[in-house]
């Protein structure tokens, strides 16, 4: 099992930016970040794959948001710049062992973390 923790949530205004952090227990082929909001599914954020560092955005963050990946420190990261409202939501850090072309399905990964809260006023 993979013990993940997500970190740097918080209120921020729009336009502003925020980093989160996701702490990963051991080295996990592919990491990804979802979001969900109430009343709304669970979506994919970003992800990011051991192989060349590749990564991959939904169409709602893309030019704003920017994925990465620390390997010695096993961390990702997700730089989040120019924060809209609709970024409101709570981020939840997911891994999983191996590569999927269906980055964006939760049921495709196998851990989870418990998610940090991001709000964004207007």
């Amino acid at each position: 099992q993979v013990h993940l923790e997500e970190s740097g949530g918080g209120q921020v205004q729009a336009g502003e930016s925020l980093r989160l952090s996701c702490a990963a227990s051991r080295f996990i082929y592919s990491m990804a970040w979802f979001r969900q909001s109430p009343g709304n599914q669970r979506e994919g954020v970003a992800v990011i794959y051991s192989t060349a560092e590749s990564t991959m955005y939904s169409d709602a963050v893309v030019d704003r948001f920017t994925v990465s990946r620390d390997r010695a420190k096993n961390t990702m990261y997700l730089q989040m710049n120019n924060l809209k409202p609709e970024d409101s939501a709570m981020y939840y850090c997911a891994g999983r062992g191996q590569w999927s072309a269906h980055w964006n399905d939760q049921g495709r990964y196998e851990h989870w973390g418990q998610g940090t809260q991001v709000t964004v006023s207007s």
